[in-house]
């Protein structure tokens, strides 16, 4: 089971990143190095299947959450390289977490609870329609305001249902 983990800071650099020597895959991934306020770096490994929440564009200077799996295996190397597997563009006013959310629709931490409202959007990672059951899942939420209880409650705006294969 994938644990996802999130890391918030400002771009301060994109390169190509080379998987290996094959002409096709040149500028197919890109290296997103990361940096929080308390100065610690990481590099996000970008590729075709990294979800961008409303698919933005980013660039050098932007505020992103990147969220990675924590029990996949990675380099022992610094700053630490981490595949990204969903990255978020700060806007004001809207949240973004990505984790498993169980039968009731709390994640996973207990820290969040899902209130699906007939206004809430829920799709798939390609945009289309979602439409079974998103609960024991996991789920991408974007969402505005949340209680201050705990578990928070929100009504998200949207919710993206991960599919694993």
């Amino acid at each position: 089971m994938k644990k996802f983990q999130p890391f918030h800071g400002v771009v301060t650099m994109i390169n190509d990143f080379f998987i290996n020597n094959r002409e096709e895959s040149a500028g197919c991934y890109k290296l997103i190095s990361v940096e929080n306020r308390l100065g610690d770096l990481v590099n996000f490994i970008v590729g075709p299947s990294t979800y961008f929440v409303d698919h933005v564009t980013v660039s050098v200077g932007d505020t992103i959450t990147g969220f990675y799996n924590t029990n996949a295996a990675v380099p022992l190397i610094f700053p630490p390289q981490f595949r990204a597997i969903v990255i978020a563009k700060d806007v004001e006013y809207q949240n973004v977490k990505v984790d498993y959310f169980n039968s009731k629709l709390v994640s996973s931490d207990n820290m969040l609870k899902l209130n699906i409202g007939p206004d809430t959007e829920i799709v798939l990672e390609n945009d289309q329609t979602f439409t079974g059951n998103p609960a024991n899942r996991n789920l991408i939420v974007i969402y505005g305001a949340s209680t201050k209880s705990i578990p928070a409650q929100t009504t998200p705006y949207k919710v993206v249902v991960i599919c694993q294969i």
